[in-house]
Parts: C-alpha cells; sequence; structure tokens
C-alpha cells in the first residue's frame, strides 16, 4: 500500500524523523531507506537500539508517528502512476486481488477511502496484531489464507526490500517497483520482476509471471 499505491513514504519519513528527533537522534535519507517496510513497531525499536533511545518511550514513540503519518497521508497523499489503470486490469481478469500491508487498519480505511478504491479489494490484511510483519512472511500467508489461494497461485506487487523479502518468503511471486532514486540498486534481484511503475505492467508481463 505505502509507496506502491500511495505516496506515503515521504509522510511516514517525516513522521518518523520529527519523531526521534524528539530524542535528539537524526536519521540521513540513506539510513531511512534501510528500514523502509517494516511495521512502525519494529522501525522504532530498530532505531531506538541503534541510537541507545530507553525502549519505555518505544510505545509511545510508535503512536506518534502512527498519528502524525496517518494525518500527513490523510491531508496530502496522492494516488501512485499506475493506480487507476492496475485494480481495473486485473479484475477485469477475473482475479481476487487482497491488500497485504505492514500498516494499522487505520490507515488502510483513510488511504482506500482518499483513492476511492475500495471496490476492487476483496480483502484488507494487516500485519499490526500479528506477531511478526515484514521481512516476515506472515502478512502475505494471512491475506492468501483469507483468500482461500495457495500461495503459490499469488502475484505480489511491491515496493520495499523487506516486503519482496516477506513475498518471497511466502513463496509468491514478486513485482518489484522500487523508488526512483533506488531503481538501479542490484538488491531487487531476488523479485521475478522489475517495472519502473505500475503503469507498465501488461498482458506480456502477466503472461511471464504465470508461465
Amino acid at each position: 500500500m505505502d509507496g506502491l499505491l500511495i505516496d506515503s513514504e515521504p509522510y511516514w519519513q517525516e513522521a518518523g524523523m520529527e519523531t526521534l528527533q524528539q530524542f535528539d537522534a537524526a536519521l540521513t535519507l540513506e539510513q531511512y531507506h534501510l528500514t523502509t517496510g517494516l511495521r512502525t513497531k519494529e522501525w522504532i525499536e530498530f532505531w531506538f537500539s541503534q541510537f541507545k533511545i530507553d525502549m519505555r518511550f518505544a510505545k509511545e514513540a510508535e503512536r506518534t508517528i502512527i498519528h502524525k503519518a496517518i494525518e500527513k497521508i490523510k491531508a496530502q497523499g496522492q494516488a501512485m502512476p499506475g493506480v487507476e489503470y492496475i485494480l481495473p486490469f486485473f479484475r477485469e481478469r477475473e482475479f481476487t486481488i487482497g491488500l497485504a500491508t505492514s500498516s494499522p487498519n487505520s490507515l488502510i480505511e483513510v488511504v482506500v477511502e482518499k483513492l476511492g478504491v475500495g471496490d476492487f479489494f476483496d480483502i484488507y490484511s494487516s500485519a499490526e496484531t500479528l506477531p511478526y510483519s515484514k521481512p516476515h512472511p506472515r502478512v502475505y500467508l494471512q491475506c492468501a489464507e483469507q483468500l482461500q489461494i495457495s500461495p503459490l497461485q499469488c502475484i505480489c506487487f511491491e515496493d520495499s526490500f523487506h516486503g519482496m523479502i516477506s513475498v518471497k518468503a511466502a513463496r509468491m511471486k514478486c513485482v518489484i517497483i522500487p523508488a526512483s532514486d533506488l531503481y538501479a540498486q542490484p538488491k531487487w534481484g531476488a523479485a521475478d520482476l522489475k517495472l519502473a511503475s505500475l503503469k507498465d505492467f501488461n498482458e506480456e508481463s502477466l503472461g511471464f509471471l504465470m508461465r
């Protein structure tokens, strides 16, 4: 969802960096990209550990980031290029469609309403209450279970490294659409297909993944 359906990563980044600054900790952009795709809980635990911040403040920091991010995304978030194309593409071919995300259910509701895409999804799967989130495969396996589909029959779209690892660990096909400034990095090699945009996915892409 984040960074793939809606351009929300800048707002998660702002919310995270603003919250860490309250503890006199500052992240570089390169450092931030290391943890893109993690659930906020794991994000906070990682950077609190790195900066040796007292974990007693972790829960409150997590709540602060989520609140800040949701408010920013609700006010300023925009659909990513190709969203209006890719969802009808799969619905017209009678695919079932699930949304699997590390983000909380409260943000799913905001994004789906803001983009007006609710009718395209059969289920929503959030890692909010799961024991583990991406790069663990549980959120994708949960999504497949809810759709009553084998993981081996699933095609997943991701934009983050941790998300890609999650997909492949679930034994699903992965289409990776990285941020433009990260596109050339070799770390995307585990994906089955790499594209610059959702708009670039077509009948040939589908045939390649389903062969």
